[in-house]
């Protein structure tokens, strides 16, 4: 009817205020992105200092407390940025999981490592970094705790920022060594215990790399290069299951249940062995049943290893939490046990409420700021599929396992970047071998080019230096920001 509200030409100008006001809401929304997440860590920041204060109750070092449980929650958030990354990116780059799955796997069994299994007993000084004898009194030794703290945080914000999975234990350990170097001086420093851990830059991703390699070596050769891919699958993948298992096993027995009950390696070992046994005879008539209609080619093998690898992620997060978790609020127990008792001691008990803090600061860490690492881990250093992810998962497990009856340091950081990393350099070197097989069987076959043989690089150059570096500096950049931190500190309180 004419002049109502509904002729054509108010239905068009209707419809062109409505995409405006579209636009603008994107535009906002793009807009008001960025300062979502830090708006939401700083709402948990600030909830964990009244939370602390709650549980803590009033002393003269009540804001000194409230003060560390702020930046123990930031470090905690930092955590779940960049150290889950490790346990999740693998299963995400296979496609395995989706980013949302990954997440919310990753968060429910972090929090119960840590809350569950958690370390009850901390070391307040990092495995031995520092005597805490050679410090003054109890309010320089939490003045140190707490510049250890701060610059490990921010060391680990950086790290994430950048785009580099780094160790937070390495990150605390240099904080720790650099307030105890400013508060102390250089002897206060252990330095063969500097001198291991310095090690372990070197054996944890190498150790890691090298079995990833070897047991993605044993699937292309057992299954991969099979002319009956399915039938070498239903042989094989029970078996690499009941590896993974006994693997898995071995080491959350080992590391993840601590807390509860101290077992040793021949123990741990005895434990995994008998569960993959188990595992092996419950999983090959599934695997036969699963396999059944599955054409012979490589697609279909990445679903038999897709559940294995799924578990693989969360046995992962769950012994992270459990291990991780308590190194990086040992400097927020040590400032709380000082303040309580008002001396420091090598070894505290980790309250509840501090633990409490690790767990869920990892999961909003994880929830706001973790897809961007796991993204890096899972799919820009080199292309995963579930068989390569899966060799990354079991060489994780292994190394700690190796490292631990070896009495290595190690981090767990660096073992499951490093597995990455010697799975896409096992690729390159396996093409390589490949195409010189081809040449020598059809000589006339065109040579490649320099610049095309490093456009077909397996592995980013550019990522690969960038981590590289970044496990380098961790801990003398950590002990550097300490104690100029701690030294900050001093010439504001004095």
């Amino acid at each position: 009817m004419p002049g109502t509200d509904f002729e054509p030409r108010h239905l068009e100008t209707l419809d062109r205020d409505l995409r405006r006001f579209s636009r603008l809401e994107a535009a906002t929304s793009y807009a008001g992105r960025p300062i979502v997440g830090p708006s939401i860590a700083l709402v948990f920041i600030v909830m964990a200092g009244l939370f602390a204060a709650l549980f803590f109750g009033q002393s003269s070092n009540t804001m000194i407390v409230v003060m560390a449980a702020g930046f123990g929650a930031y470090m905690a958030i930092n955590i779940g940025a960049n150290d889950v990354a490790n346990n999740m990116g693998p299963a995400v780059g296979a496609n395995a999981l989706s980013m949302g799955g990954a997440i919310a796997i990753a968060a429910v069994f972090e929090s119960a490592g840590a809350l569950l299994a958690g370390g009850d007993v901390v070391s307040t000084i990092s495995k031995g970094i520092i005597d805490p004898t050679g410090i003054q009194n109890a309010q320089i030794f939490i003045w140190a705790m707490m510049a250890a703290l701060i610059s490990s945080a921010l060391w680990v914000n950086l790290a994430t920022w950048v785009g580099a999975p780094v160790s937070t234990t390495h990150s605390v350990v240099g904080g720790v060594m650099g307030a105890g170097i400013a508060a102390a001086g250089f002897a206060a420093v252990n330095w063969p215990t500097m001198g291991k851990i310095a090690a372990s830059w070197v054996i944890s991703p190498v150790l890691g790399g090298a079995i990833a390699a070897l047991f993605l070596a044993f699937i292309k050769s057992r299954i991969i290069y099979q002319e009956d891919k399915i039938a070498a699958a239903r042989k094989w993948v029970p078996v690499l299951i009941g590896i993974m298992a006994t693997a898995f096993a071995a080491y959350l027995a080992l590391k993840g249940l601590k807390r509860i009950v101290k077992i040793d390696i021949t123990t741990a070992l005895t434990i995994g062995l008998a569960v993959g046994a188990v595992t092996y005879f419950i999983t090959k008539p599934m695997i036969r049943k699963q396999s059944e209609g599955l054409e012979n080619r490589n697609k279909s093998l990445k679903v038999l290893f897709g559940i294995p690898l799924v578990f693989s992620a969360a046995l992962l997060s769950f012994a992270h939490g459990a291990n991780d978790v308590a190194n990086a609020v040992g400097p927020l127990a040590a400032i709380v046990h000082a303040s309580e008792f008002g001396d420091f001691a090598a070894k505290v008990a980790i309250p509840t409420w501090v633990m409490i803090i690790g767990a869920f600061g990892i999961s909003f860490g994880l929830f706001l700021f973790g897809p961007k690492l796991i993204r890096m881990v899972g799919s820009q250093i080199t292309k995963l599929n579930p068989m390569r992810a899966y060799c990354v998962a079991l060489s994780a497990a292994i190394t700690v396992i190796v490292a631990s009856w070896l009495g290595l340091p190690v981090s767990s950081t660096h073992i499951a970047v490093g597995g990455v990393f010697g799975v896409g350099f096992f690729r390159e070197w396996d093409a390589e071998r490949r195409l010189r097989a081809a040449r020598n069987t059809v000589p006339e076959r065109p040579v490649l080019t320099p610049k095309e043989r490093r456009r077909r690089k397996l592995v980013r150059r550019s990522h690969f230096l960038t981590i590289i570096a970044a496990w380098v500096i961790t801990v003398p950049a950590a002990a550097l920001l300490s104690a100029l931190i701690f030294l900050g500190i001093q010439t504001v309180v004095s």
